[in-house]
């Protein structure tokens, strides 16, 4: 891999990442653009202990933009992009409308806030990256070949040695948007990287119930469940020589796989180089049984649960959870009451049958 970082015309990095040397040139970015200037808070719920994201200027980013006035493709002549060259394979850079801003390291390592009685709120300091996944508008992830994939997964492994890094940064997220129906903005095929200045709360629930069954058992919960889920064989998808794809017993989407590494491992940069290699044919298969699940490619969110910066990583199991709100080929699975006012899901298809169907769509 080859990387070349350059700067934006209002200072934001945009690297590009290559499969050879030699191979990009560092062009200029020809807009004038004026400093990115945004402003957001993190608030603390009393009652779930939980930050929320306020970030008022992402009220104006662009929204699904014409394919000839898209951001994320190369720049041509009268056509200025976020990337000046005119063509690439991967690039990574800082949102211009980012949900969390870069913040001085002083803000970014306090990480108590300020109280005002039972209220907290601090800066909502940390990272937003948008990763380009090809220069081709027309394509998606899983059309990509087995080296792009892999070129994409060594952007993300690098990306996120480098936020982990920075002061105040306590855990990575890497994920993908894809289709209206999720809220995607920008039809290109990218995903994106958040850097939190906090554990986020699904993965501090995660984390309890980890260290729960530990104590109680004195083993480990991402263990135990790979292994029954591998031995009950009800809800496999794929079996591979180094990972393991399946429906889980207790799914809360229509259609939601989630694939993990037979050896446990805290995050991708972990991964061994045979492990990394199979994940991207691994990928493109099962974004493949997605694209083939309804006349059209299903919506979906593919999510890189890795674990945080500073703790919990002796539990934590990597782990990539895929899954679409769509439940039939004219039906969307909407949050409603009980999903969205209680946190209590209910689905309509059964786990052993999503599973079922989705092994009939192996190429």
């Amino acid at each position: 891999m080859n990387k070349t970082p350059i700067k934006l015309s209002d200072g934001r990095q945009l690297t590009y990442y290559d499969t050879a040397a030699g191979g990009r040139r560092e062009l200029a970015d020809g807009r004038t653009l004026s400093a990115v200037n945004s402003t957001s808070e993190l608030r603390c719920d009393p009652f779930l202990g939980a930050w929320v994201i306020y970030a008022t200027h992402r009220q104006d980013r662009s929204y699904l933009p014409a394919a000839a006035e898209c951001p994320l493709c190369p720049s041509r002549d009268g056509h200025r992009t976020e990337i000046p060259a005119a063509d690439y394979e991967v690039v990574v850079f800082e949102n211009r409308f980012p949900a969390l801003t870069a913040s001085p390291a002083a803000e970014l390592a306090n990480q108590s806030g300020q109280r005002r009685g039972l209220f907290t709120a601090r800066p909502s300091a940390g990272s937003c990256e948008v990763v380009c996944y090809t220069s081709d508008h027309r394509e998606s992830f899983a059309q990509l070949s087995h080296d792009r994939v892999s070129l994409v997964l060594e952007a993300l492994i690098d990306r996120t040695a480098e936020l982990a890094a920075r002061p105040g940064v306590e855990q990575v997220y890497c994920f993908e948007n894809r289709g209206r129906e999720i809220g995607v903005t920008q039809p290109h095929p990218h995903g994106q990287i958040y850097a939190y200045p906090f554990v986020t709360p699904r993965t501090e629930r995660v984390l309890a119930s980890v260290h729960s069954y530990f104590r109680r058992t004195r083993r480990n919960l991402f263990d135990d469940v790979l292994a029954a889920e591998r031995a009950d064989g009800s809800r496999l998808v794929l079996a591979a020589q180094h990972w393991t794809a399946f429906v889980p017993h207790a799914a809360h989407w229509p259609y939601e796989i989630h694939c993990y590494p037979n050896r446990r491992v805290p995050d991708l940069a972990s991964l061994s180089p045979d492990e990394r290699h199979e994940l991207a044919d691994v990928q493109l298969d099962l974004l493949g049984r997605f694209s083939r699940l309804f006349p059209e490619p299903a919506p979906y969110i593919a999510a890189w649960h890795q674990a945080p910066v500073r703790r919990g990583r002796r539990h934590f199991a990597l782990h990539l959870e895929l899954f679409t709100v769509r439940r039939t080929s004219d039906k969307l699975k909407y949050l409603a009451g009980s999903e969205s006012g209680m946190a209590a899901f209910a689905s309509d298809v059964i786990p052993e049958a999503a599973a079922r169907r989705l092994r009939e769509l192996a190429r």
